[in-house]
């Protein structure tokens, strides 16, 4: 599945133990998906995550960009040819949609589906929480 993962994800991963988002992490970590990753994204990444507020457990920041170096490492990087912008109500969130779209991803795995729904079926990629993303992995 080609895929391109929300920060809200690797926040969620990172803060808990349990649920979809870890899981999907794991499968990156251990190289069962290999995430579509960008610039803007890995920089988003790094700007999050090493927030004091999502160290949750023994993460903290070194920890965090383990993660991040992982998805620089695992991931399949994507050119930006164009911006599509605007598309979505968050500017912020317009780079994951170009990820999406110039990395032909069939998945933008997000815990805000509401607001990439219109604009990513505009360009036929599936918007979908990670429960979703991960039971769609274990169909194909």
């Amino acid at each position: 599945m080609r895929a391109v993962f929300d920060t809200s994800v690797l926040v969620a991963a990172v803060r808990s133990a349990n649920g979809a988002s870890r899981e999907l992490l794991r499968m990156v970590l251990d190289g069962e998906i290999r995430p579509l990753i960008s610039v803007s994204l890995v920089l988003e990444y790094e700007a999050v995550l090493t927030r004091p507020e999502h160290f949750a457990g023994s993460a903290n920041a070194e920890a965090n960009l383990e993660i991040v170096k992982a998805f620089c490492l695992m991931g399949e990087p994507v050119h930006i040819a164009h911006r599509l912008r605007p598309q979505l109500v968050d500017p912020d969130d317009e780079f994951v949609l170009e990820a999406a779209y110039h990395g032909k991803a069939e998945v933008i795995v997000t815990l805000n589906t509401r607001d990439f729904l219109r604009a990513a079926r505009r360009f036929n990629i599936a918007a979908l929480r990670p429960a979703e993303a991960l039971e769609r992995i274990r169909r194909q």
